[in-house]
């Protein structure tokens, strides 16, 4: 499999679940369900996804536009979504929140799969792109063992520029930083 099918294959689950989640006509415990499966799949995919394909293309001087934006969109998700846990902690209204979260990860996965999927087709081999997904597929299962604040740190360093990244790994033990 090729990094791109394990991409999609993961956008599909996401938007299943999205799906699901803003057609619910009442506000009780499957709710929350939901919304606690799809931090299960959104928080790895959007880890993984940066560091593995994201910071990739970025060593391979894909479209710095483009991978600004992906990075800028998955920061907007993730805030849409810890909103919506905190909004489901107090039950408060969830759905608009539910809903906006929806539009802009479809917006996010369609660009994705189109442009950024573009520049790493012209960038990486098969084999290098199956290699990709291997590491993908093992960085989601560590970032699901982790937890949320190494996760959380990941965001952060993953934004970094390759050079300032790879010198704080010189002052922080390696393991500490990268799965």
């Amino acid at each position: 499999m090729s990094i791109y099918h394990a991409i999609k294959s993961d956008h599909v689950k996401l938007k299943s679940l999205l799906n699901e989640l803003v057609e619910l006509e009442k506000d009780d415990e499957y709710r929350m369900t939901l919304v606690e499966d799809l931090g299960k799949h959104l928080i790895p995919h959007i880890r993984a996804e940066e560091a593995i394909f994201y910071n990739t293309l970025r060593g391979v001087n894909a479209d710095k536009k483009l991978l600004f934006h992906a990075f800028q969109e998955h920061i907007e998700i993730e805030g849409l979504f810890r909103s919506l846990q905190v909004l489901d902690k107090f039950k408060l209204s969830w759905l608009p929140t539910a809903k906006k979260l929806q539009n802009l990860v479809f917006r996010h996965i369609q660009d994705e799969e189109f442009e950024l999927f573009n520049e790493a087709q012209n960038a990486f081999t098969e084999d290098e792109s199956q290699l990709l997904e291997s590491s993908f597929q093992e960085l989601k299962l560590k970032i699901e063992h982790d937890g949320i604040f190494k996760n959380s740190f990941e965001m952060v360093f993953n934004m970094l520029p390759p050079k300032i990244s790879s010198k704080m790994a010189n002052f922080v033990k390696k393991d500490e930083l990268r799965p």
